[in-house]
């Protein structure tokens, strides 16, 4: 399949080179809206053509769109090449709202294609090992989910700038940039939560700098912390009443350690790609075997974890410009 790309930065460069190696996944086209951006990041990555018009890179020779610019443009981008029939692969967080992914996910069913949110980590073979084996934690009592990293953008905050990243205007924040991750893997494993409540750090610019989200299940708590503003060197935890879980990064979740009164085990092996391996390769299985059963169950990860964030930063008085 011919890939094209919008956005210029490390994640996509990551994305062109875990396709490059699953091998299926040829990347054709760039857009930038900067030419000189754009003739060196296609140059760089071996790109055929490059764009600075998005209305003329959606008419090029591709088959599918992975999308990482600032949050705010997913939904207007991914819109137009939805309409003009390509598969996307748009990076989380997917949109600003429900209100599109809704448009959007009707789009890509109207122009029989898919619409894909990039959350590499329940993609992982770590998410696999997770769900093979949780039955073994018993009862679940609680989960502590952890990702908190401090980002070198938040220096120009501190300097009186405004990164993307921590501005409403971009739908920016660290609970929908690094709390995603931890939420869609808690969905994903445990289910839509009975509520969600989230405790905020609100920064000058008006977004989160980091947070706690806790989800109440019905029989335990899962306690989710997010960070942009701070670096927490803690792992994460599934606490059951017959052993508990420990997980070491919850973006590839390289390393989990099952742990019980008779000592500790690690059930993960070493990773044999590149981190985005694994999610090109669900990405690409999906769009040639046209695998509705699993689109089925992303989307409903992805609904569920836009639906959680928007309310909860909502009731925070967190509005982003694409919410009015």
């Amino acid at each position: 399949m011919k890939l094209g790309t919008i956005g210029t930065n490390w994640i996509t460069s990551a994305f062109i080179e875990s396709a490059k190696e699953h091998g299926e996944l040829t990347l054709q086209s760039v857009y930038s809206r900067t030419g000189v951006k754009a003739k060196d990041f296609a140059e760089r990555h071996g790109a055929k053509e490059y764009f600075t018009s998005l209305e003329e890179f959606v008419k090029s020779d591709i088959d599918c769109v992975y999308i990482a610019s600032p949050n705010s443009l997913h939904f207007e981008q991914a819109m137009l090449c939805l309409r003009h029939k390509k598969h996307v692969i748009c990076e989380k967080p997917i949109f600003s709202n429900r209100k599109e992914l809704d448009q959007a996910f009707a789009a890509a069913e109207e122009n029989g294609v898919f619409l894909i949110e990039a959350m590499r980590n329940i993609h992982m073979p770590g998410f696999k090992v997770l769900r093979e084996n949780l039955e073994k934690a018993g009862k679940l009592r609680g989960s502590v989910l952890n990702y908190s990293k401090y980002s070198s953008r938040y220096d120009n905050v501190r300097k009186g700038e405004e990164p993307n990243i921590f501005s409403l205007n971009y739908s920016g924040g660290a609970l929908v940039d690094l709390g995603v991750y931890p939420l869609a893997l808690a969905v994903a494993l445990f289910g839509e939560p009975v509520d969600a409540t989230y405790y905020p750090s609100i920064i000058r610019t008006g977004v989160d700098g980091g947070g706690t989200l806790v989800l109440r299940y019905s029989d335990f708590i899962c306690t989710i912390l997010c960070s942009k503003i701070a670096t927490s060197y803690n792992p994460s935890e599934i606490q059951g009443e017959e052993g508990t879980f420990v997980i070491d990064d919850l973006g590839t979740l390289s390393t989990i350690t099952w742990m019980d009164p008779a000592g500790e085990h690690i059930l993960t092996e070493k990773h044999q790609h590149l981190d985005m391996y694994y999610e090109v390769e669900s990405f690409v299985n999906m769009i040639k075997n046209n695998d509705q059963l699993t689109y089925k169950r992303l989307k409903e990860i992805s609904q569920q974890v836009l639906a959680i964030t928007e309310k909860v930063r909502k009731d925070c008085g967190i509005i982003y410009a694409a919410d009015r």
